[in-house]
């Protein structure tokens, strides 16, 4: 993991996400892009200001994004980037992600509430939209090393090979210790398919990393994913988002957006 860059609009989630991602590339040797897009106000729109005002306010936005930025870069020792945008937040974000060709996106995510259960954020809109791996950070959480990862896996969609090997550069990215392939269903032989090509993609790699398969029965499955959360004590939880047409999309929720808003720990979504 070379790049990873983290959005922040200076809210309270954002810069929580932010120092977590300052304190994971110290670890894992990473430069950090710190990006932001700035939006006028909707009182600075409709004013009569002249062009030389909205340079200033450009020009101020951008000088707290650097201070920002070289902040963080004195505090955890690590290279850092200044990259401030106005206009499209997607577009905008998928070029910076081009640009810099970004491992990983970090996001912060907001306090639990009716409405983000309802809706979703930006960040799950974030997943939803651009394939690239997101690490959704809960408010609150700090960064103190990654030793578990549980991966819920969904067996019945298959699992890429590529997922696995992205599942297991993140574990030696972050020197974790151990990783748990999970997964719930209401047939528990299920996961022999799993375990068979996982051991093909992991096998003997020479790292002390430990790799165990769980399966449990059940209908609930963010319910079991909550609880072997706990249960492992994971710092990490892994999913890969499943894509939902128009019509599907208001009958099914996506698990991963539902984990993301719920998570208490930090949740990577790995696209497919």
């Amino acid at each position: 993991m070379k790049v990873i860059l983290v959005a922040t609009d200076f809210s309270k989630e954002a810069e929580n996400a932010v120092e977590y991602a300052g304190a994971a590339a110290k670890v894992v040797g990473a430069k950090v892009v710190l990006f932001h897009l700035y939006k006028l106000s909707v009182h600075a729109l409709n004013s009569r200001l002249g062009p030389s005002t909205f340079d200033d306010l450009y020009n101020a936005s951008q000088k707290k994004l650097e201070d920002r930025a070289k902040a963080l870069a004195e505090k955890y020792e690590i290279k850092t980037v200044a990259d401030w945008h106005k206009d499209d937040f997607y577009t905008e974000l998928k070029l910076s992600l081009a640009h810099f060709q970004a491992d990983i996106l970090v996001l912060g995510m907001p306090e639990k509430s009716l409405e983000l259960d309802m809706l979703g954020n930006t960040t799950t809109a974030v997943i939803n939209r651009l394939k690239v791996p997101v690490l959704a950070i809960p408010l609150e959480v700090q960064f103190e090393g990654i030793k578990t990862i549980l991966f819920a896996a969904d067996v019945l969609r298959g699992v890429h090979l590529h997922v696995l090997e992205k599942v297991k550069e993140v574990a030696a990215d972050f020197g974790a210790k151990q990783v748990e392939i999970f997964h719930v269903s209401e047939k528990v032989k299920e996961l022999q398919g799993l375990k068979e090509e996982t051991e093909k993609a992991y096998g003997e790699d020479g790292s002390d990393i430990q790799y165990f398969y769980k399966n449990v029965s059940s209908n609930a499955v963010i319910r079991e994913i909550q609880l072997e959360l706990k249960e492992i004590q994971a710092d990490m939880l892994i999913m890969v988002p499943n894509k939902y047409g128009f019509w599907s999309s208001l009958i099914h929720r996506s698990k991963t957006r539902i984990m993301a808003l719920n998570s208490e720990v930090p949740l990577l979504s790995l696209p497919l």
